[in-house]
């Protein structure tokens, strides 16, 4: 079974992170969700707080397929501080190991020198990347081992291209079907 982490700081994006778990789990992917510290309760930017099943410094990389970033400010200026989450980053890409952030959360992956060329972001985040390579006309681009979304309303496509990753491509018509997201492709 695929594994995938999906590590929440506070003040991440709700609508991301539960959609980019609900979607994946729909795919039978395991998804691991991780606090940055202790604490297990981890509050979203709209109040909304998921509990983690696990911290990030327990997360043993070689047991991963993939990382997926959750955008929201808040949580994208934490995982792009934490240092364990930059250690994960580089250290999976070093292996060629999937990667994938969306809305403002691409920050963190340039920040960890893991973005490809060709990304997608949050519009005005790409300000702070570099606007070589953005594109604001794709719910979902991936460049080698690196897949970007541009923010909460791409958050089930972007789910669905995961799927499509790391499943294939009956499952991951399967799940688009049972998702009625047609509009995603």
């Amino acid at each position: 079974m695929s594994r995938v982490l999906v590590p929440l700081a506070e003040g991440f994006e709700e609508i991301e992170a539960i959609n980019i778990i609900d979607v994946l789990r729909r795919g039978d992917i395991e998804v691991l969700i991780a606090s940055l510290n202790a604490q297990a309760a981890v509050r979203g930017a709209h109040n909304v707080t998921v509990m983690a099943e696990m911290i990030i410094s327990d997360v043993d990389v070689s047991s991963l397929d993939m990382i997926v970033l959750p955008g929201g400010w808040g949580g994208t200026v934490a995982l792009r501080d934490d240092a364990n989450v930059q250690r994960i980053l580089k250290e999976m890409d070093a292996k060629g190991k999937n990667i994938g952030a969306i809305c403002a959360a691409p920050l963190a992956l340039h920040t960890a020198g893991v973005l490809k060329h060709n990304y997608t972001c949050y519009p005005t985040i790409e300000e702070q990347i570099r606007e070589d390579g953005f594109s604001d006309s794709d719910m979902v681009v991936t460049d080698g081992n690196v897949m970007t979304s541009r923010g909460p309303a791409t958050a089930i496509c972007f789910g669905l291209q995961i799927v499509k990753k790391l499943k294939g491509e009956q499952k991951y018509s399967e799940v688009k079907s049972a998702l009625l997201a047609s509009y995603c492709d």
